[in-house]
């Protein structure tokens, strides 16, 4: 099966912006110790802004990606394959842009495929992309689907994401445990209850104890 790269359009976020340099990071950081109480110059913290702004680098290293370039390369021999494609339980953990706290979850993806299919990795590669991004839940889901509807242009995408957000659990209202559930449909999969009604089946029957 031969592969096929197409020209898609860059996603609108994926745009360079001006970091700080690294000194500057860690500036900001001893500046929250600071703001939280304790002393940025205790022996615990003196080390803690450059860790800090490291793990940041690896926490939002979806701003670097772009999920067009991780779906534009298909391939077009499917022989007649033309029914769902899906991908289950795929864990991410994000960050709420309101808050900057964690949300962890899995995310559900299916698409109907047209001409071409895409490697199933990207489509995991897509979540991950737009998960190491400050977000919402509501705002992740629709991006997943419209970059897979831009670039794959199936029938229809299908997203569910479900998870636990700790600006909920940890401040606030303080509850533990709490799902949060957000969809998106689009193409037959929001005009089709029946093909709606087969990706929900498919989201909760069970694996089948599959295993390698």
């Amino acid at each position: 099966m031969d592969a096929v790269i197409k020209k898609i359009p860059r996603d609108p976020a994926h745009r360079a912006v001006q970091r700080p340099s690294q000194e500057e990071a860690e500036a900001a950081v001893r500046t929250l110790l600071a703001w939280a109480g304790d002393d940025p110059n205790r022996e615990g913290l003196l080390d803690t802004p450059k860790r800090v702004a490291k793990a940041f680098r690896e926490y939002f290293s979806g701003y670097e990606d772009d999920p067009a370039e991780a779906l534009a390369r298909t391939f077009e021999d499917v022989g007649g394959y033309d029914d769902i494609v899906m991908l289950r339980d795929i864990e991410f953990n994000s960050h709420c842009e309101h808050h900057i706290a964690p949300f962890v979850g899995r995310a559900h993806v299916a698409y109907l495929p047209t001409r071409s299919v895409v490697g199933i990795s990207k489509l995991a590669r897509v979540v991950e992309i737009y998960a190491r991004r400050l977000q919402t839940q509501e705002t992740m889901t629709a991006q997943i689907a419209n970059a897979i509807m831009d670039a794959l242009e199936p029938r229809g995408v299908a997203v569910l994401l479900e998870a636990v957000h700790t600006c909920m659990s940890m401040r606030g209202v303080g509850k533990r445990n709490v799902a949060t559930i957000t969809t998106q449909f689009t193409g037959e999969f929001k005009t089709n209850p029946v093909m709606q009604a087969r990706f929900m089946e498919l989201v909760r029957s069970p694996s089948g104890g599959f295993s390698l």
